[in-house]
Parts: C-alpha cells; structure tokens; sequence
C-alpha cells in the first residue's frame, strides 16, 4: 500500500527514495538547520512533505551541480526554502521567479549612500559583478573553464578549492574528536 503524498515519510523511506544513506540525512540535518524532522518517542524521524522536497533540492545542488555544503547553504540564506525546492522538483520557471523577485528587492543605494572610498567600502555595490554559478549562467571570460595548458586557475576553480580545503579540514577536526 502507497503513502499518500501529504504523509509523513521515515527516514528510510526518504533514503531509499532519494538514493541517500541514512547516516547522510542524519548530517544534513546538522548542516541545514531548515531540515527540521518530527521527532517522537525514541528519537524516530518522521520528514514532512516539503522537508523531503527540500532534501530533493539540496542533493541535487550537492550531488548534480557540484555544490559545496557552503554553497548551498548562501543560497538557501540568500534565496529561501522555496528556491531549493523548486530546483529539486525541476520548477525552472519557478526558480527564475524567484531570481527575478529577488533582484527586484535589491533597491540601488542613493548617490548620498554612496560609498566614498574605494577601497574602504565595506557597504555598497560590489566591485566586481558577482559570478552565477546556477547552472554556468552569466560567466565571464576570466571565470570559466581555462585551457588545459595553462598554469593558472580560473576564480571559480580557486573559490572551489578554497571551500574544498575548509570542508576538508572541518571533517579532519570531527575525526579527531572522535579519536
């Protein structure tokens, strides 16, 4: 017998639907405080319907896409709840109402608010034009793929690394407290 899809989901059932070890969600829940499971007696899980549609979204940015934790977490910060889960069921037209409604709340500082010195900014607009990583959109030249022959990394390539390096060296720090 089917579940219906308003019923809530146990953690095996969200794993094998999801193709994701238990212990994975289990972390995830660490990580995304926006995963939140019902808990009853004996700590047993049970994941609402737009949980599991969150997880969708979230696997699929970390799995897909290549997102870093990190990464995903700005865009949940940055874009909402609604913006991962119209990307895990697949909503493009969605996910572009989002982006459009976001930049439509983004007001242009006056020229008062302006900041003055260049390189004292700490409020105001960006230097540099902020790279799309969603899906490869708006890369410029000097952020894209770089020639195999070439001795250098493209920011994109860096900033990814960089992430990796921290997401390495936190995972170091929980295995030696585990030790």
């Amino acid at each position: 017998m089917d579940k219906s899809p308003d019923a809530f989901r146990t953690i095996s059932e969200v794993a094998e639907d999801l193709d994701l070890p238990q212990h994975v969600l289990r972390f995830w829940e660490t990580r995304f405080t926006q995963i939140k499971p019902m808990k009853r007696g004996g700590g047993r899980r049970y994941y609402r319907p737009q949980d599991v549609e969150l997880i969708k979204g979230i696997r699929h940015m970390l799995y897909d896409q290549g997102y870093t934790i990190k990464g995903v977490q700005k865009l949940l910060r940055e874009n909402g709840n609604h913006f991962l889960v119209a990307i895990g069921s697949g909503d493009m037209a969605a996910v572009e109402a989002i982006a459009q409604r976001r930049q439509a709340e983004q007001v242009p500082l006056t020229a008062a608010a302006q900041p003055r010195g260049d390189e004292d900014a700490l409020v105001g607009q960006p230097k540099v034009k902020p790279s799309r990583r969603f899906f490869g959109l708006g890369k410029s030249d000097d952020e894209g793929p770089v020639q195999p022959d070439s001795s250098k990394l493209s920011r994109d390539n860096r900033a990814l690394l960089q992430e990796a390096l921290f997401d390495l060296l936190e995972c170091k720090r929980l295995l030696d407290q585990v030790r």
